[in-house]
């Protein structure tokens, strides 16, 4: 299955607009998909490997969404007694808006409206994240994300995403045909899977952006992650 990708077609949470219930409930399903099919138990993987307790760490979590991956870092780092500090950036304001009246109980975190690609924060951090947001950019551009993440963080960088399979695609239908069938998420799920990178399209972006000795596996769920990790 080859990658379907049009510069021209933005994904409708992508499209500038303003706070919206349909937006709202697109957010809330994203974040149910996040925690019932994988996302959230793989980047609680690599949480539990690189957050230990007594840990003071400085974290960004790239094209945050909705914040639900900055909560999930900071009720973790809470449960183990490590002190964290999360910059959640965002291109979107009126998603980042959302985010930001979700994480009302969490004073460590600030989100940041900013563009990936031409954002320059004053100092590097210990991890970068950025999850399932790699299939919005060109193969261009996401090697370029790519070696902003390895830039952004001087130990740790995770990238994951979905991962583009014949399997994926069947599974994404029957869902958003059944219980995620409003029209922005169906729209959205469907669009997302077709611009997925497969696995061996994942790790030849990482290789073109130098990344070196990193690791790189499939999750379940159509879901797949390359990382970086400190010695």
């Amino acid at each position: 299955m080859k990658r379907q990708f049009d510069p021209a077609t933005l994904e409708l949470m992508d499209r500038l607009q303003p706070i919206s219930a349909e937006l709202e409930r697109d957010l809330r399903n994203l974040r149910r998909l996040n925690c019932w099919f994988g996302s959230h138990a793989l980047i609680a993987f690599f949480l539990r490997r690189w957050i230990k307790p007594g840990a003071r760490l400085h974290i960004v979590d790239l094209a945050t969404g909705s914040g639900d991956i900055p909560r999930l870092i900071a009720d973790y780092a809470r449960r183990v007694g490590a002190d964290v500090r999360i910059d959640a950036l965002d291109q979107q304001a009126a998603t980042l808006e959302i985010a930001r009246k979700l994480s009302a109980d969490y004073p460590n975190i600030a989100f940041v409206e900013a563009n990936i690609l031409e954002w320059e924060p004053p100092e590097p951090y210990d991890i970068a994240l950025c999850t399932l947001a790699l299939h919005h950019f060109s193969e261009p551009d996401a090697v370029k994300v790519l070696r902003r993440c390895r830039e952004l963080s001087r130990n740790f960088v995770l990238v994951s995403d979905l991962r583009r399979s014949r399997f994926g695609t069947i599974g994404v239908y029957v869902l958003t045909a059944t219980i995620f069938s409003e029209p922005m998420t169906k729209y959205d799920a469907r669009l997302s899977m077709a611009r997925a990178f497969s696995f061996s399209e994942m790790r030849d972006l990482a290789e073109r952006a130098a990344w070196k000795e990193f690791g790189h596996e499939a999750f379940r769920f159509a879901r797949q992650a390359i990382w970086l990790e400190a010695a």
